[in-house]
């Protein structure tokens, strides 16, 4: 029976994992920066390569999602095997507690869990950035109106006011979406309303004012181009607090329902090999953390450039 991995040669595989990610970061910035026009591609040459490599992963991960039938060498609810066959030629990564391909779970995992993520954080942040905006520069009560409904929103914890809330209205993936948006939406209206509450005292927007200018005109022309680069941002790190949270939902067995492929779920469902010593239900669990740190690669290099500051 064999032993324990001894710390020098785990420490050399580590070391392994990391040399290979630097070297394909650094190729894949070498590559985007050939391929992009001039300047687009002297702003690539100086990106770190933690933002090189989180633009690397999201790649991957958006092929993924987008030719997952074609990559995938089975259909994703179809049973092929006896359950929990080992990683062979046929089956990659194995079969899950059902016989299904977990390979093929994971590809169409990455469409499912990544598109309806993306869609919620669309929706949230147009939603909280369109009323933040509203309330900082109407003011009145529409602002207190706005305000105090998102104060009560945000005192309930986000994942039970969630459990709640899906409990109530039922399980299906519109439900999710919505109820997951409305809840991050509030986070999104807080930040655009503290940024735009910040631009509207400033001189040319008084200005713009005495022009006459409108509602419609203040904001998108005004407020919004000068509000930019906080708000990307916010998109980015909240759309990774919206995929954690569809995860969540999704291993606490209320988000996403069987027998559709979903990271979260293809945890819960496989959870019985971790007893076994066997890694394959950390497969989707490792999906999960790395798009997010990658996701919060990009955002903290966008962050950097908006702020002006150098290296």
């Amino acid at each position: 029976m064999n032993g324990p991995t001894p710390f020098w040669l785990s420490a050399v595989y580590v070391a392994l994992v990391f040399a290979c990610a630097v070297g394909l970061a650094a190729g894949f910035r070498a590559l985007l920066a050939l391929a992009a026009p001039a300047g687009l591609a002297r702003t690539l040459r100086t990106a770190p390569l933690t933002a090189s490599f989180g633009l690397l992963v999201i790649l991957v991960y958006v092929i993924a999602a987008l030719f997952a039938p074609l990559i995938a060498p089975f259909g994703e609810r179809e049973v092929v095997g006896g359950q929990f066959l080992p990683w062979d030629s046929v089956h990659l990564l194995g079969t899950d507690n059902l016989g299904r391909d977990m390979f093929t779970r994971l590809l169409y995992g990455a469409r499912n869990t990544v598109g309806v993520a993306f869609i919620t954080t669309g929706l949230a942040f147009s939603a909280g950035a369109v009323l933040g905006l509203l309330a900082a520069v109407v003011g009145g009560w529409l602002d207190q109106l706005l305000s105090r409904t998102v104060d009560v929103l945000m005192a309930i914890p986000a994942l039970i006011f969630a459990l709640l809330l899906l409990t109530i209205l039922g399980t299906s993936v519109v439900n999710m979406i919505l109820v997951i948006a409305l809840i991050d939406s509030t986070r999104v209206f807080r930040l655009a309303r503290a940024v735009a509450m910040n631009i509207v005292v400033m001189d040319y927007i008084e200005a713009a004012r005495l022009r006459g200018e409108g509602l419609y005109h203040l904001i998108l022309r005004e407020i919004l181009p000068n509000a930019a680069a906080p708000l990307v941002a916010e998109f980015g790190l909240r759309f990774c607090f919206v995929f954690l949270s569809i995860s969540a939902l999704s291993f606490l067995g209320l988000g996403m329902q069987p027998p559709t492929a979903d990271w979260g779920s293809m945890v819960r469902e496989n959870a019985t090999l971790i007893t076994f010593g066997d890694v394959t239900p950390l497969l989707p669990a490792g999906a999960i953390a790395l798009l997010t740190v990658a996701v919060n690669f990009v955002v903290d290099w966008m962050l950097h450039r908006a702020s002006g500051l150098k290296e």
